[in-house]
């Protein structure tokens, strides 16, 4: 019988391959993109000291709408994105965490890429 691999089981691999490559730095952190099927998170990591700079969700105080669909993940692109403005953070690493750059991933790097980081 065969059986059917998870596919966060999947992801996970992923993005255990794709982290081998990208790492943030202290002048370039990593922007991490979490998806549940409610909700997305996005969080600016320093990894060379293991700190999250910045994160922003669908899930604050100040967030309005449905939080698992493309406008909602503009939305907290843009949120992420004036977040780490207002700390100084410019450019980042871009992590989509092992999802296809499609749909809401895709959104919300585009939310941060108009809020003004650069990836």
């Amino acid at each position: 019988m065969i059986k059917k691999i998870s596919s966060n089981v999947s992801r996970v691999s992923r993005h255990e391959r794709v982290r081998k490559s990208i790492s943030g730095t202290p002048e370039r952190p990593r922007l991490c993109v979490f998806r549940s099927l409610k909700n997305i998170y996005a969080q600016i990591i320093d990894d060379a000291s293991g700190t999250t700079l910045v994160s922003a969700s669908s899930i604050e105080a100040g967030f309005e709408g449905n939080g698992s669909n493309k406008e909602a993940a503009k939305k907290v692109g843009l949120m992420v994105a004036q977040k780490a403005l207002d700390k100084g953070i410019k450019t980042v690493v871009f992590d989509r965490g092992g999802y296809v750059y499609h749909g809401r991933v895709q959104e919300l790097a585009e939310g941060a890429r108009e809020g003004g980081l650069e990836f």
